[in-house]
């Protein structure tokens, strides 16, 4: 997706946002073509670490059909040095008025973390109309998300944030949930030797091979990688 994102765009990228900690830069490029290999558009760098912003900057120029977004912008400075390193969006685990007001005046879309119904009705005095939840397990899952959504549908749109590996469907199937983000890779990507691998197209496989001879012989050349219909036709 080209051009100016809006925060419906980030809400609607994709279903599952992977939201990362990167320790090692270099891993970073690898991991987009990796996710994009997958069918993920999208990743959301954390900037809980040393490497983050470098990680963003790599994305961006390694892999700019990534869409790369900053995940926990805590303040003014946190969010223009991500989008000084190519960042197309940025989220936060909370929103303070300050860094709120000073998102509004920047040029990519900046998505508050709420867990209260007052820190909603704070976002919508300050124009905000999508937010997500966090932590979403620990402030009650999907019941928290239908108590708070109830009252603001349809001026907002929350995402769970902070979920478990495998956060329950019920977060898919309830109408707010525009995307769902997962958490848990942080120690993946350190840990993670074929991730290099991931990231290169599949080997083309070898040519389909005919049988020696279709009338008597049931034995396949070493080569071959043919599924066994191939190999030996009917009546072989």
């Amino acid at each position: 997706m080209n051009g100016t994102l809006t925060s419906e765009d980030v809400m609607t990228l994709t279903p599952v946002l992977p939201v990362v900690a990167i320790e090692d830069a270099g891993k970073a490029v690898p991991l987009a073509r990796a996710l994009l290999a997958g069918g993920i558009n999208t990743i959301e760098v954390t900037l809980r670490t040393p490497a983050a912003l470098e990680a963003i900057r790599q994305i961006a120029t390694g892999a700019p059909e990534m869409i790369v977004g900053a995940g926990t912008v805590l303040n003014a400075d946190d969010l223009d040095a991500a989008i000084e390193a190519g960042a197309r969006y940025a989220l936060s685990p909370g929103g303070t008025p300050k860094l709120m007001k000073a998102a509004k005046k920047r040029a990519i879309p900046f998505i508050p973390g709420i867990a209260t119904a007052s820190e909603v009705m704070r976002g919508f005095d300050l124009g905000y109309t999508h937010f997500k939840i966090f932590p979403a397990e620990q402030v009650g899952g999907v019941g928290a998300l239908k108590a708070l959504g109830a009252p603001c549908r349809p001026r907002a749109s929350a995402p769970p944030a902070g979920c478990a590996p495998k956060p329950p469907r019920a977060f898919w199937r309830y109408p707010t949930c525009s995307a769902s983000a997962a958490l848990g890779l942080r120690r993946r990507i350190r840990s993670m030797p074929a991730i290099g691998r991931r990231s290169k197209p599949p080997r083309k496989p070898p040519p389909r091979c005919a049988p020696k001879d279709s009338q008597s012989s049931r034995t396949r050349p070493r080569s071959c990688a043919c599924r066994r219909t191939a190999c030996f036709p009917a009546g072989a």
